[in-house]
């Protein structure tokens, strides 16, 4: 929603907006931009009344505003749809959708894009990108010309349209990475997953291309009855892209890509971990599809910086490493962790965790979860957030999850809030640690919290010696 607030203010529209409790990077974003950020939600946010009320998704019947807008008619819209009408009509629509690695794979291709401007203006692209892309400082840009480049997220649109947001999308070329089941609050189960994002596939044109991982039997389920050229990547013998001798070095991951047989090129990125790789082939294969260059592509990747929020440094105080990542699924925590275990491979790995996506506070994966959290040498959970709105018999027990970490060898721990985390975690930290924060959400400030007492004790110490 912010991201689309920026764009529209760059259309010539005038911008304000409401939130419950925003937070960084987003607000920051926003008043960076000017734009009025209004908080708590109010009916007095709409004076003067807009012309148009674009409602997100995590709004619903009883939010005041919403009241207000249906009570006096005013017009209103949802983020998918307003995006679709004033931007994406008439473009080339280039969407980036599955379970994980989207944002990053999505910031990827625009800078992949961008890079190729350089020796072809017409390239340079429009985007829109659910996360901060550390190479253009924003998470949207907008161009006159034709590419225009999306994260497409399959959670559901707005109160009044439960339909995949990515749906209004209609692409013309289609990253889809993994398909697992995910939002738990509106998917049932797997197989209505699927069934979603068969519907996007089913939306590519037969003129249109799609780049899908090879590595998952869902995605194949989902790219059987595309109508367009399907490409797959991977690391098996099979992918028209295939990843081979893949290795990590000094904070870079390198290996060699080879299409249809043939060494294509060598690629690298300034980040860690087997899914970035996966991400930056994905990238790299739509582009080239696409028509952009083989050089320009792997300049892009080399120098790639990353997404914030995306096992991003926050801090290193007397030799202890403080990591932010936005985690919201099992797989997503496994892969953060397994990323740590490889750039940091003599580190004590603390996970620190607070349940808050919609899948996390709910106990359907909560297995995987404790598998995910092993990988660990200590977990630190914080009470499900608002666990009060998750019906009882679908909630997620922390307690469970940490005793099944303490039964099988892992020791975990429950802490109420991020201030009584980093009450118990702060003083037992040493140097050489690696503590690594996930959540989706602000987690009461956490990321600050914690680097600032590292600060003070290690200064209270050097003042008494």
């Amino acid at each position: 929603m912010a991201s689309l607030a920026g764009l529209l203010q760059l259309h010539g529209h005038r911008i304000t907006g409401s939130d419950k409790a925003a937070y960084p990077p987003m607000s920051d974003l926003l008043r960076g931009l000017g734009i009025a950020l209004m908080e708590p939600y109010a009916e007095a946010n709409l004076d003067p009344v807009p012309d148009l009320v674009v409602i997100g998704n995590a709004l619903s019947r009883g939010n005041p505003e919403v009241e207000r807008v249906l009570d006096e008619r005013i017009p209103f819209t949802s983020m998918a749809a307003l995006l679709r009408e004033e931007f994406l009509r008439g473009r080339e629509s280039l969407v980036v959708a599955g379970t994980h690695g989207k944002t990053t794979t999505t910031s990827m291709l625009a800078w992949i894009y961008q890079c190729a401007a350089q020796q072809n203006p017409a390239l340079e692209p429009s985007f829109l990108i659910g996360g901060v892309a550390e190479n253009f400082g924003s998470s949207f840009q907008l161009r006159p010309t034709r590419t225009f480049i999306v994260e497409g997220d399959e959670y559901d649109t707005a109160f009044f349209d439960k339909g995949p947001k990515f749906l209004h999308y209609f692409p013309d070329g289609l990253i889809l990475t993994h398909v697992e089941f995910d939002h738990a609050d509106i998917y049932a189960n797997l197989g209505a997953v699927k069934t979603a994002f068969k519907r996007l596939v089913n939306l590519v044109p037969r003129r249109g291309l799609i780049v899908a991982y090879d590595g998952n039997g869902n995605v194949s389920e989902c790219v059987e009855r595309a109508f367009c050229r399907v490409d797959r990547y991977g690391f098996s013998e099979g992918a028209e892209w295939q990843i081979r001798n893949l290795r990590h070095a000094s904070g870079r991951t390198r290996w060699e890509l080879w299409n249809g047989g043939e060494l294509w090129g060598d690629l690298e990125v300034a980040m860690a971990g087997e899914h970035n790789a996966l991400n930056a082939t994905a990238a790299a294969a739509l582009a080239s599809g696409r028509g952009v260059a083989k050089e320009a592509i792997q300049k892009a990747l080399a120098s790639f910086k990353s997404v914030k929020r995306r096992l991003e440094v926050r801090a290193e105080i007397n030799g202890i490493t403080v990591i932010e990542d936005f985690a919201h699924h099992p797989t997503a925590i496994r892969e953060t962790l397994r990323t740590l275990r490889t750039v940091y491979p003599l580190a004590r790995l603390w996970a620190v965790l607070e349940p808050r996506s919609n899948t996390l506070r709910r106990k359907v994966l909560a297995e995987d979860l404790v598998a995910s959290l092993r990988l660990a040498n200590h977990a630190i959970l914080a009470g499900v957030y608002q666990q009060e709105r998750i019906p009882e018999d679908e909630r997620l027990h922390p307690e469970d999850v940490v005793r099944s970490l303490n039964e099988s060898g892992t020791p975990a721990e429950l802490c109420a809030d991020a201030n009584t985390i980093v009450d118990s975690l702060a003083p037992r930290l040493a140097t050489g640690d690696v503590v690594a924060i996930l959540s989706n959400g602000g987690f009461d400030g956490i990321y600050e919290k914690l680097p600032r007492r590292l600060r003070e004790r290690f200064s209270a110490a050097a003042g008494a010696r």
